[in-house]
Formats: structure tokens, sequence, C-alpha cells
């Protein structure tokens, strides 16, 4: 991991690879570095941020054609200029850069220095690249072929590019399980891990495929499989702007990406929800509607803040459609052996399309006869290419490495679907089915309004913004939003964090109570809310501080609360859209107040491609 860009044309490479560099920093790295390709092969890189190589390359001989450039989160060694990317290869021919886990580097690495070779570096990618340097100096081959038979010896996830002496006018590219993307301009072509570095200068682009291999020259584009087939290349056009990936105004991307959450849910649901019909028009749902209406279970397949939103969607589903619902984290999903059954319905969500576990979870399942349904933000991205069907949540660029608009769209997305299928199912009756339609029309209106209420949230988060700890606490639907809240705070503040179950407080985390803690009840008006009120009692009694997300209107919470943050009436089924706002908001200004880097926090990547 974490950031792959790439040139060949008669543009300057440098300048074309160290803007695309910058355009993926929100992916989170440590390190960076590029491979230049003109009279000569030059290897520049750099412990710490571009702007730290750029800095480091001022005088230096950066004119090529050609070029490869990096940005690095470490798996293997520790961040440092020996271990960031490119690589060099012991014949000193080829520089490659490699994003994934090369599981059995070790028996390779075995191999090689037992022919003589030694390490410069503690990574993988260096043990792949002397790997494929050793196959072609000692069998004579091409590196096209050397390339094909690494690539059949390798266990793990891997997009490599690699740069040759030898063929000073040609990129060779590999992936399987990370994402590439390679953009098709006049004469020219430029490689990247998503399309944001791409977009200035073409939408006309190619997903590469898993065991596809890519050789690129300015004006050529082939594509094989590992078995030296050629494929025919699937040209798509970007449905992105440049302006979706640029600050806009706003001090943070993190700050626009909350702000611009009237617009994504907006978009999200238009087309789909058509309140003068009531109906919710989703054809990846039409066209499997027999399968999800009569799924043994479903199952939601997940990481992170995307998990969060299907703890949600559990409720909603099994409320509205009686179908019975699981919530697995991906990474533990895949390994432990889970029985699926013909008839199950596998729901991945994702915002990158990337994620390594989830891509590896829905590969499995779908083995074994599941279906797979994506909720997705990336089009074209592998769990979206993988998937019988899926739903995208139409949010845009999300460039802040913790993720805001996307959980929004994701659970705007899973309302709609179980609606509709409660309504396949007739679960729900027409005066629920039509209530809860114009509840959810009406979410990107009241977001805008807790919007115009950031001064007093700003206050607050300066009022705690030196607590060492939080405690975030909500039940049934508002219960994964705690949970939301916590990790937004953790992400963005390195403070620590929990979240519970309102009722679990008493069997644990109530031991952590006193007057220095801080606890957050997600407590709008729904189904618990004498039970939430019983519970903040509790921590009042211990001289705990309450912060509370309420109801407007809720003035016994208001009298008890040292301090509130207020959203308008809903139903407690869309409640979760509305009261995560507040939440991402107290993350992002104590990020602010603690003076850290909101957009990309320490040792986090935005799209997690390795295990």
């Amino acid at each position: 991991m974490c950031g792959i860009v790439a040139y060949v044309g008669p543009k300057e490479a440098y300048p074309v690879i160290l803007k695309g560099l910058k355009r993926l920093e929100y992916r989170g790295y440590d390190s960076a570095g590029v491979a230049l390709l003109s009279d000569e092969l030059k290897v520049y890189k750099k412990k710490g941020m571009v702007a730290d190589l750029e800095e480091s390359l001022v005088g230096k001989d950066l004119h090529a054609h050609i070029g490869i450039g990096h940005t690095r989160w470490a798996t293997h060694g520790e961040p440092s200029d020996r271990n960031a990317h490119p690589h060099r290869s012991a014949s000193g021919k080829l520089a490659m850069i490699h994003n994934g886990i090369i599981e059995n580097y070790g028996q390779l690495k075995q191999e090689l220095a037992n022919k003589g070779y030694s390490f410069s570096s503690d990574t993988d990618t260096e043990v792949l690249l002397h790997f494929i340097d050793d196959i072609r100096e000692n069998n004579h081959c091409t590196l096209e072929e050397a390339i094909r038979i690494a690539l059949r010896r390798v266990t793990g996830a891997y997009v490599i590019v690699i740069l040759d002496t030898e063929s000073p006018d040609t990129l060779i590219a590999a992936r399987k399980g990370s994402p590439l993307v390679i953009g098709i301009g006049k004469g020219e072509h430029y490689l990247a891990s998503d399309a944001s570095p791409i977009i200035e200068y073409t939408k006309e682009v190619v997903y590469v495929n898993d065991y596809e291999l890519a050789i690129i020259k300015p004006d050529e584009l082939i594509l094989k499989n590992l078995g030296n087939e050629k494929l025919t290349p699937y040209v798509q056009k970007l449905d992105m702007e440049l302006a979706a990936i640029e600050k806009g105004g706003y001090e943070h991307f993190m700050l626009k990406e909350i702000f611009e959450q009237p617009h994504t849910i907006y978009d999200c649901l238009r087309g789909r929800l058509d309140i003068s019909s009531g109906k919710i028009l989703m054809s990846g749902v039409e066209q499997h509607i027999e399968q999800l209406k009569n799924a043994n279970r479903i199952i939601m397949v997940a990481c992170g803040t995307s998990w969060h939103a299907g703890l949600v969607a559990e409720y909603i589903f099994e409320e509205l459609c009686r179908i019975p619902v699981e919530v697995e984290y991906a990474s533990e999903f895949r390994y432990r052996n889970p029985v699926i059954h013909k008839g199950d319905v596998i729901i991945a969500i994702s915002q990158s399309g990337e994620t390594a576990d989830t891509l590896v979870a829905i590969e499995k399942a779908k083995e074994q006869g599941a279906l797979i349904f994506g909720v997705l933000n990336v089009v074209g991205s592998s769990i979206a290419r993988t998937s019988h069907a899926g739903a995208y949540t139409h949010a845009g660029p999300e460039i802040g490495v913790a993720s805001t608009k996307a959980f929004t769209a994701q659970l705007a997305v899973l309302t709609m679907i179980a609606l509709k299928l409660a309504k396949e199912k007739g679960t729900i009756d027409e005066k629920r089915y039509l209530h809860l339609l114009t509840e959810l029309h009406d979410i990107p209106e009241k977001v805008q309004v807790i919007l115009e209420q950031t001064e007093n949230i700003k206050k607050i988060a300066e009022k705690y913004a030196d607590a060492r700890d939080f405690l975030y606490l909500g039940r049934g639907y508002n219960f994964p939003v705690a949970l939301e809240g916590a990790l937004k705070l953790k992400e963005i503040s390195y403070i620590h964090a929990e979240g519970y179950p309102a009722a679990e407080m008493k069997h644990g985390p109530i031991a952590l109570v006193d007057e220095t803690l801080p606890v957050v009840f997600v407590a709008t008006r729904d189904a618990y809310h004498e039970k939430i009120i019983s519970n903040m009692q509790e921590i009042k009694a211990r001289k705990g501080m309450v912060l509370a997300v309420i109801s407007e209107g809720d003035e016994t919470i208001t009298k008890m609360a040292d301090d509130v943050m207020v959203v308008p009436v809903c139903d407690e089924i869309v409640a979760p859209m509305l009261n995560v706002i507040p939440m991402q908001l107290l993350a992002y200004y104590i990020g602010v107040y603690k003076g850290l880097n909101v957009d990309k926090p320490r040792n986090l990547a935005k799209s997690v491609t390795v295990e």
C-alpha cells in the first residue's frame, strides 16, 4: 500500500507523477518516491510527506518522459528511506512499485539469499522484484514472461508497475486484489490506484482486472492474462469532475464532505425514491427481487465505518422485512469457515469497493452459492465487478480518510433496499411505508438544519478537547451511531473512545466513570427514550459529564445534560442519518482544536487493500 502513479508519453513525467502523488495523499502514507527513466534510471525516495520528497529533489535531474511514483503505507519494515518505493533490481535494470502484500515473500527471500542475493530493505516488494529479475536473467526470457512466471509463484495481493532500461518507452503492470486504473490520452497513458490523479488529463479509462498484465507504451495498451492470451480492453468514461476532489474553500476535505451530505444523500435518493407514486426504483434490486425477498438470511460483510452502517441496517431489515440478518467483520468472516447456503444473500458494504478483506470474503461466499449484492461508492471497483448486483451510493469522491458522507449515503441506500423488500414481501403496511418514504425524502433538508448549528458544536468541542477518554452510548438504532461516533473521535483526535449499548454500560464501563469522563449519549426520541434517560441518571450520579444528541424540543434531557446537540425530529428508522452528523462535527472540531491533520490521521489508509 498505498498509492501508485505512473506516466508514459510526450510530457515531462515528473510533474505529472508528483501532482498525482499529491492527489493520492488522502489514502494515507508514510513515505514517497519516484523512478524516472531517460538516459539512465534514476530512483529518488524519502520518508515523510510528498512535500519532503519534492524538497529533496530540488536541483536534481528530473528529465524523463516515462516514470513511476508511489506513496507507501508501511507493512513490511518501518517507515524509512530504505523501505520506501520504488525499489531497484540487483541488475540495476528494473525499478518497481507495489501495492499489496506478498504472503510467501519469506520463502522467496530465502531462495534468493541462497543464490547470493542481498537486500537493501525489509520489504516484500524488493523480494518480488529480485525474484522477477532473477527469472529474467537466468532464463534469458523477456521481462513480460519473467513477470508471468513470478506471479504464478506468488501468494498474496499486488499491483506492480515496472520500469525497464531495456525497454525505455514501456511500462509493465499487473494486478491481483489491489486496484489499478489506466487513463488513455492522446499518445500517452496514465496509471494510478484510483481515478483522482487521472481526471485532470482524460476521462477514458480501463480498469485492470485480477490476473491481468498490461503492457503500456505512449500509443499502445496491450492487456493479457497470465496465460499470455490477449484481452480486449474495456474503455469506460469517468463520471467525475476535478472540482469534486478539490477543497472548494473549506479548510479540510473532512469538513467539506460533512457539509456535502445534504447534497450527497439527495443524489443517492434522486431517481430512486418517487414520493408522488410511492415507489422505490432500484434496478439492481429489481433484477434479483425473488432471491432477495425469499432470502433465508442476509449477511452484511464490511469493515470499519461500513460495518457500522451494516449494524444500523440489521435493525432496519429485521424490523421491516422480517429476514434474519447477521453483520460480519469481513476480516473475521473470511477466515472462520462460515456456513453459507444457496439462498443466502451477502450484502458487501464498502466505500472504495477495494477493501481487501471484504473482497476475499465475498469471493468465498460466491463460490458457495450466495447472491452477492454490493453497496459501494466507487464505480468499476473490484467488489462491484465481483458482485452479482448492487447499488452505488453516488456520494462522489471521499478524500478525507475518515468516512463521513459515505456512511450516510450507505444508510440511505440500505434503507431504500429494506423498504422495497418489505413492500414486495408484504411485511409493512401501506401507511407505514408511505410515512417512511416521506421521512427518508426529508433527510437532506434536516441534515442542512443541523449543519446550520455548528457554532454550538464548536464550543462543545473546545470544552472537551483535552479529555483523555470518551464513552459513547446509544440504544436500538442509535447503538451503531454511538460506535461510529467513538470511531470518528479515535481516528481524528487520537483520544481513546469506546462505544457501547447504553444498557451494557452497567456491565463494566461504568467503572470508568468519574468527573473527568465525558459520556456522549445518542438520545433522540425513540422507543428507548425513557430507558436512556435512566442511563444518563446513572452517569450523573457518579459525577460523569453528559453530552447528548437530542431531538428538538426535548426539555427533559436538556435540563439533565451538561451539553446538548440538537437534531430535527424524525422517525427512529431514519434517525441515524441525522444523529451521526453531530458526532462527525464533534470529532472534526476536537481534532482541529488539538492542531491535528484531520484529513490524514496517522497510521490510517483510506483504501485498505491489504490484510
